[in-house]
This record gives C-alpha cells, sequence and structure tokens, in this order.
C-alpha cells in the first residue's frame, strides 16, 4: 500500500506563488507516475499535471500551462507542484495522486490507484 500526504496549500492574492509537495510512504516503489488533480467545489475532478516515474516525460492541462511546473525527487519519494501567476479560477482542493508502474494514462483519474487527502488552494481577487 501506498500512502500520500499533501502540504502547502494556503491562501494567495492573485498573481502569486504557491508550492505544493507530495510525500508518499509505504510500498512508494509501486508508483509509475504520479499526478496532481484539483476539484473546485460542485465540480469533478480534474487533471492539472503529471510526471513519469522518470521524471522525463511531464503533461500540463492547458489551463495551467507555463504557469505550473511538476517534478519528482524519487531518492525522497516527493513530487512538487510549483504554480506561478495564480487565478482565482486555480481555487480548488489538489489532490495528489499515483498510478501503479507500467500505467501509461495519465490524465484520467480512474487510472490513479494511489490519493492524497488533499490540501486546499484559494487563490483571492
Amino acid at each position: 500500500q501506498v500512502q500520500l500526504v499533501e502540504s502547502g496549500g494556503g491562501l494567495v492574492q492573485a498573481g502569486g506563488s504557491l508550492r505544493l509537495s507530495c510525500a508518499a510512504s509505504g510500498r512508494s516503489r509501486s508508483t509509475g507516475n504520479m499526478g496532481w488533480f484539483r476539484q473546485a467545489p460542485g465540480k469533478g475532478r480534474d487533471f492539472v499535471a503529471a510526471i513519469s516515474w522518470s521524471g522525463s516525460t511531464t503533461a500540463y492541462a492547458d489551463s495551467v500551462k507555463d504557469r505550473f511546473t511538476i517534478s519528482r525527487d524519487n531518492a525522497k519519494n516527493t513530487v512538487d507542484l510549483r504554480m506561478n501567476s495564480l487565478k482565482p479560477e486555480d481555487t480548488a482542493v489538489y489532490y495528489c495522486a499515483a498510478t501503479r508502474p507500467g500505467i501509461s494514462s495519465y490524465r484520467s483519474p480512474d487510472r490513479y490507484d494511489y490519493w492524497g487527502q488533499g490540501t486546499q488552494v484559494t487563490v483571492s481577487s
């Protein structure tokens, strides 16, 4: 089993920055792709960004491209999401997620087996 714990959420003004971190424990070597998703009130869970196990491949939602950066450190079992130029529409609960090894798909939440509890990000206008 793999446990994921997010940190780094909070309240920030529009245009500001935040860095979210996700720490994996347990059988963390049983993870493949790592991703970030977000869920605003009354909406579904949307893909934000993902990174392959090696870190060589990253993907972003169009809405965050060029503003957010995902990275991972396998030695520390962490994955980070650096968020710049934040907008009020980025307000949501952000979730860290992990797939099992060998999963090629990364945009659908259905492909992820492990989830964190979520961290709130609120961007004020």
